[in-house]
């Protein structure tokens, strides 16, 4: 019988809210949003190889498109439990995110939609990801402290 798939440590755990810190709101990958991603990741995907396959004097170039769709499909459905599992937290002093993350408030530069995701910068010029989440631009207005 084989073994269940163990969960990389590098994304595991989440970092412990302080005394007296409470969460604003949390933030999880929506699945609608994370199967759109991928649809029109495998659509563009298609129509490059598309033009590969034309540019290098194929005739059926409807094969880029064929391969591509399932093999992103498979690559979704692969890691749609891992992607979905990531939650972001907000508190009142924090940004805290999967893979033990923790981003102050106050070090927070720009918060803006990113192709379908919410890009957090910070003063250090770090940046953080928060993928697939069903409304973009309310998680960016929240963290940014607009709502």
């Amino acid at each position: 019988m084989s073994e269940p798939i163990t969960r990389d440590p590098v994304m595991g755990g989440e970092v412990p809210l302080s005394d007296g810190e409470t969460v604003l709101a949390e933030f999880r990958a929506d699945p609608r949003a994370y199967w759109r991603a991928h649809g029109i990741m495998a659509v563009a995907l298609g129509v490059v190889a598309g033009v590969v396959l034309v540019a290098m004097g194929n005739p059926d170039p409807w094969v880029g498109l064929a391969a591509a769709l399932p093999a992103v499909g498979l690559r979704a459905w692969y890691l749609q439990s891992e992607a979905l599992s990531h939650r972001w937290r907000l508190t009142e002093r924090r940004l805290l995110g999967p893979g033990l993350r923790a981003v102050p408030r106050a070090a927070i530069a720009s918060v803006r939609p990113f192709f379908g995701d919410v890009l957090v910068v910070t003063t250090g010029g770090d940046k953080h990801l928060l993928k697939y989440p069903a409304d973009p631009a309310a998680v960016a207005r929240m963290i940014g402290g607009a709502e």
